[in-house]
């Protein structure tokens, strides 16, 4: 089918599909919603999505705004970029990790039971071709990933023995330019054991025996999103046989990782998690430390901060997050991630819990639409000098980015680039965005 061909490994196998598709495929219109999280097979979805399959689905959906975010890698930049240009899909491209934030050592904040270590976000990458010191950072971002991943497979066979894991020959095969994730480490335990124990019963006694949990437990096997949840917790997580407990050095810190992303000539992003933990309880010192070093741009994951029909703790502290970041005039992003067996494509921003922050989400999202827009052949990005010059606050900055974002339609590139130029001012520049759309 067509549609698994956009997931095909073979880049030309979803190049072709894609092409098909572009000409076939009538889209509906679009509706204000936005995806701008989707994490794809370059770090894992769960799905198995491909930055082209991603993109695909974006307009099929009517998205207002689509973007991928990966881990550890940029993999999938250029890919999703040409894809968006075809499909005429506004969109945005980041990565993700984990870092040490010195300040907060004593305090958790969004990675669960580690004191002092954050998801940490670069959005409004716009190219491969970054400086030597960035690829340096993200080479060895990478690397440092796949040592952490065979070091704790090492641990885990182990513990599940006979269960045995090769990273070789079970692992990499599951991605396309291996980059695993721990979520890939589940699956391929999952698929191995369900090989080694094709009757369910002997599997169920397996897993129940090994991860230390009544049988009645183990659900949707052989590899459903509760029986690869329970062995990430039980042996990746902490508390688990392989987990390592990182410290000042296992990860880089925020100020380095926000140092890349700025030559890189992206967006250094804070994440949130649902305001529960200590750190996060203190959040407009947390941002500030963040925005010392350079952070310019909020990341929120809106489904996991509201339980639809209650109005809770998690709500509220949504709420007031994405106030801080209007106060701060911080562009807000959000998706639902698509890294874990059924999440949502897109959130629901008709209930009545989205419905409020809806635009707000929209807006962030026009803001990194046009920021990536701008930035890719002209330097004009969000955080360029370019900007610098034209804006001497950040709410006349937004104005602009949102107004533009909103604007443009990559339909319109080729006349675009035939007449912007780094000499314009900002009203020159949304003069040009309007003609080009009205052509």
């Amino acid at each position: 089918m067509i549609q698994d061909s956009l997931n095909d490994f073979n880049s030309s196998t979803r190049q072709d599909s894609l092409a098909q598709i572009a000409r076939e495929e009538t889209f509906p219109s679009i509706r204000p919603i936005v995806n701008a999280h989707a994490h794809t097979f370059y770090s894992f979805n769960y799905k198995g999505y491909s930055p082209t399959r991603f993109a695909v689905e974006a307009k099929r959906e009517g998205l207002e705004m689509g973007g991928i975010v990966d881990f550890d890698v940029l993999d999938g930049l250029e890919e999703f970029w040409s894809a968006s240009r075809l499909l005429d899909l506004k969109a945005c491209i980041g990565i993700e990790s984990r870092v040490f934030v010195p300040e907060f050592a004593d305090r958790e904040i969004n990675s669960p039971g580690e004191p002092g270590i954050s998801y940490h976000m670069g959005t409004g990458f716009t190219t491969t071709r970054i400086p030597q010191e960035a690829q340096i950072f993200l080479d060895t971002m990478r690397s440092t990933s796949a040592e952490r991943n065979l070091a704790m497979v090492a641990r885990v066979n182990e513990f599940l023995s006979p269960l045995l894991l090769d990273y070789n020959k079970d692992v990499l095969p599951l991605t396309p330019n291996g980059n695993a994730t721990e979520r890939h480490l589940c699956v391929a335990y999952a698929r191995k054991a369900a090989a080694m124990y094709p009757v369910e019963e002997d599997l169920r006694k397996f897993w129940s025996e090994k991860l230390g949990v009544a049988p009645a437990d183990i659900k949707e096997l052989p590899e459903g999103r509760p029986i690869t949840d329970l062995i990430r917790a039980k042996t990746m997580k902490q508390g688990g046989v392989g987990y390592v407990k990182p410290d000042s050095g296992s990860f880089p810190n925020m100020a380095e990782m926000n140092q890349f992303v700025l030559l890189c000539g992206a967006i250094p992003t804070f994440t949130w998690l649902d305001g529960c933990s200590i750190g996060e309880q203190s959040i407009e010192e947390l941002v500030e430390v963040g925005r010392s070093t350079g952070v310019a741009a909020f990341n929120i994951i809106p489904d996991r901060n509201y339980t639809p029909g209650q109005s809770d703790q998690k709500l509220e502290n949504l709420k007031q997050v994405v106030q801080l970041t209007q106060d701060l005039g911080l562009p807000l992003l959000g998706g639902t991630e698509m890294n874990s067996p059924g999440q949502k494509f897109v959130d629901d921003f008709s209930s009545a819990e989205l419905a409020p922050l809806q635009p707000v989400f929209i807006r962030g999202s026009w803001i990194l639409h046009a920021h990536s827009t701008l930035q890719r052949d002209t330097g004009m990005g969000y955080l360029s000098d370019w900007a610098s010059n034209q804006f001497s606050d950040t709410t006349t900055k937004n104005e602009f980015y949102a107004t533009f974002g909103e604007l443009y339609s990559p339909r319109g590139e080729k006349r675009l680039k035939e007449a912007l130029h780094s000499e314009m001012s900002a009203g020159e520049v949304t003069e040009l965005a309007r003609q080009v759309m009205s052509a």
